[in-house]
């Protein structure tokens, strides 16, 4: 294994952002909820030294300055059968859309209930690539996230279509 982790600059705050070999394994704000330890980054590299980091890096800078609205990079997050299953189903949910743990505890059909998909959402190793804070709570209203209720506020309106922000009054 090779993993190895670089540090970068967001209009979010500081990014961690992992690899091992080819794939992304981790992106993690400063105080992100199950954050893990600092021997799980492996060495610090430049990102900009690294082909996975410094493309890692770009995107996710083209993205949050809306000049993209997909994130095309290989990961590899770590995780139980069920997260792996919920990522997935994270990673279908479409820029600009929502869901709610509900409805992907439904869609799961194996008798997960909503909270032990907010636990596995919560756990997501991969913010903003595999994107968790496109769930919410049952009435849409904004509900925890591993980097803060502004950060999923931030990404949430970033993604929000034109329409839908010209309705809006404020």
């Amino acid at each position: 294994m090779n993993t190895r982790h670089a540090l970068i600059d967001s209009r979010l705050d500081e990014l961690t952002v992992v690899a091992d070999g080819n794939a992304l394994t981790g992106i993690y704000f400063r105080h992100h909820w199950h954050r893990p330890g600092q021997a799980a980054f492996g060495a610090r590299v430049d990102a900009q030294s690294d082909a996975v980091l410094a493309d890692a890096s770009a995107q996710l800078t083209d993205y949050l300055a809306r000049e993209r609205d997909d994130l095309d990079l290989p990961v590899s997050p770590r995780g139980d059968q069920r997260q792996q299953r919920i990522w997935k189903m994270l990673s279908a949910i479409p820029y600009g859309g929502t869901v709610t743990y509900g409805e992907l505890a439904a869609a799961l059909a194996d008798g997960t209930a909503a909270f032990q998909v907010g636990q596995a959402v919560g756990r997501n190793p991969l913010c903003i690539v595999v994107p968790c804070h496109r769930v919410v709570g049952s009435n849409g209203q904004l509900t925890g996230y591993a980097g803060g209720l502004k950060r999923k506020q931030f990404l949430l309106e970033l993604e929000e279509p034109a329409d839908v922000k010209a309705a809006r009054l404020f």
